[in-house]
């Protein structure tokens, strides 16, 4: 007589995994793919390859995963909430753990295992948040950005013998060490150690936030078969080899401990299933996606040309950015007569040179008499210049504004890698907020999707203003908007209705995270490099119900800004 299998499915946020239990719990097939934005069909390509003409007897499916609630209505199938199917597998296989991390592409967890009578239970638990940092997207960006597989990443981070400090608070954020390093020749595999590092430090501290990592300590999920990320949790936790396990089936505990959970369930007829899970991919397929507004084009912005150099007396600003340099000099009267804007690429003295070089050939540096330094590279930048003033963002943003328009009540600027909102009460600032350590608000959360979508800056401006049905993509980490990106390309969606997506993205982005319940006043500027992004104009414009106005020189109102304090400090 045939052996009753039982199958198991755990349904992630960006993979599938199937697994065939026999009667004594042994995993008799086991299959892990991407789902490519397709669950539902990739689950039923798995299971067709594995039942499908087939003579094996089933016992009833179950389900797990963070995206398993669909698959398990589809399939009439119990649902397993993903933390007891983690803690039924380990409490069948590996009983003396005490502790698990389970790291896979859009979610990680820590689950706290503790003996009740005799009986392996979990005791606490964390999850993270909507953020990249602390899971695999995060490694598989950076692999992408230095043209690596998953498999030549972990063999090289595995090399690394002293890995440099790289910040794990934004996958987006930690290009911009990646750059320097690579600038100073810190050789590749300690660059991919270093980042391993990173999201191990993030791990420990964002989702275990001070809870205990009692050995023997479980690894597993996708990440766990980066053997840098195994040196890395070892260094971190300080635990030896033998405390730091990689089971047998690293991806597949969540799919073995729901199939743990079909014992004593009616025989899975895989026939009937198969037409139900059939009509529900079809119905997915072709269910209709609710869309934005098509984007406005906002009406031209004015260029103004920086007056001649014909003074006496000059004054210079400088913005030190994460992303970018800028440099503005102005005569008595407050004119622009030169300015520059270049990338710092993670080295602002050699950015600041440039700029200061930029501006010299069009300029007199003699005339200069006085210099103000902002932006977060302002210290530094003050103290290698010999600067004679330097002040915050938001006090240089704000002086930009209002000696441009003397009306105006609100500030939106975004930048490479930070966003402020700034509030003006007759030229004086009375509120503020800046962006916390994500991008998914800012210039690099677009240069990240533009490139997702092969599109330049520019096409994809052009492309999203043509967009008849502008797709909903969520505010969400920029990183997480791949699984987005890749389900709405997979249903056929135009990269145009993609493109004017994502200018709402930013808007929204910005709105929720910085603005927050703060009021947006009737006078608004929109300052900083993405100013210049006309989509996102018109998409701040449809959100807020109102018209935003981008002034001139808006990407260099942070020089702007300081050079104008400079001038009043000196005089």
């Amino acid at each position: 007589m045939a052996e009753t299998l039982r199958p198991g499915v755990d349904v992630g946020s960006l993979t599938v995994k199937v697994v065939l239990l026999d009667p004594s719990d042994r995993v008799v097939e086991g299959v892990y793919r991407p789902s490519a934005g397709t669950p539902l069909a990739t689950v039923l390509e798995i299971l067709d390859e594995l039942l499908s003409g087939s003579s094996r007897e089933v016992a009833g499916v179950a389900v797990s995963g963070s995206g398993g609630r669909l698959l398990s209505n589809a399939l009439q199938a119990p649902y397993v909430n993903e933390l007891v199917a983690q803690t039924a597998s380990v409490r069948r296989f590996y009983p003396q753990a005490r502790t698990v991390i389970e790291i896979g592409g859009q979610d990680s967890k820590l689950l706290v295992l503790e003996e009740q009578s005799g009986r392996l239970e979990l005791s606490d638990f964390a999850l993270n948040t909507q953020c990249a940092a602390g899971t695999g997207s995060f490694l598989e960006q950076q692999a992408g950005r230095l043209g690596l597989s998953t498999e030549e990443f972990s063999e090289l981070a595995a090399q690394a013998q002293d890995p440099p400090y790289i910040a794990g608070r934004c996958a987006v954020f930690a290009k911009s060490d990646i750059v320097h390093l690579q600038q100073v020749g810190t050789p590749l595999p300690e660059i991919l150690g270093g980042l391993c590092m990173a999201l191990a430090r993030n791990f420990r501290s964002d989702v275990g936030r001070g809870k205990p990592f009692h050995p023997p300590i479980l690894f597993q999920g996708g990440v766990s078969r980066n053997q840098g990320m195994v040196q890395a949790f070892r260094s971190v936790l300080n635990v030896s080899d033998k405390q730091l396990i990689v089971p047998q089936h690293e991806v597949l505990m969540a799919a073995i401990g729901a199939a743990l959970g079909c014992e004593n369930q009616e025989a899975f007829r895989w026939p009937i299933a198969r037409k139900r899970l059939q009509a529900a991919v079809e119905e997915s397929e072709g269910a209709d996606v609710d869309t934005f507004d098509p984007l406005q084009a906002p009406p031209a912005t004015t260029v103004e040309v920086p007056t001649r150099d014909s003074a006496q007396q000059l004054y210079l600003g400088i913005d030190v950015g994460s992303v970018s340099t800028k440099g503005a000099v102005i005569d008595r009267d407050g004119r622009l007569v030169a300015k520059a804007y270049l990338r710092t690429r993670g080295d602002p003295l050699r950015a600041t040179r440039e700029v200061l070089h930029s501006l010299g050939q069009q300029v007199s540096a003699d005339k200069i008499r006085g210099v103000g330094v902002t932006g977060s590279g302002r210290e530094l930048v003050a103290r290698y210049i010999g600067a004679d003033i330097v002040k915050n963002e938001i006090t240089a943003q704000a002086r930009a504004a209002v000696a441009i328009d003397p009306t105006v009540d609100t500030i939106l600027e975004i930048g490479g890698q930070d966003s402020k909102f700034v509030r003006l009460d007759f030229g004086v600032v009375v509120d503020f907020s800046l962006n916390k350590a994500c991008a998914a608000g800012t210039g690099s959360f677009l240069e990240e999707q533009a490139a997702r979508l092969d599109l330049s800056l520019e096409e994809m401006i052009s492309s999203a203003l043509r967009a008849p049905r502008p797709v909903p993509l969520g505010e969400r980490c920029t990183v997480f908007m791949e699984s987005d990106l890749i389900h709405h390309q997979n249903r056929g969606t135009a990269k145009r209705d993609l493109s004017a997506g994502l200018a709402y993205s930013i808007a929204l982005n910005y709105l929720n995270r910085v603005v927050g319940d703060r009021p947006v006043g009737e006078r608004v500027f929109f300052q900083g490099g993405v100013a210049g992004n006309e989509a996102v104009v018109a998409a701040f414009s449809t959100l807020l119900g109102k018209p935003v106005q981008v002034p001139p020189h808006f990407e260099v109102t942070g020089a702007l800004g300081v050079a104008l304090i400079a001038r009043e400090a000196m005089e």
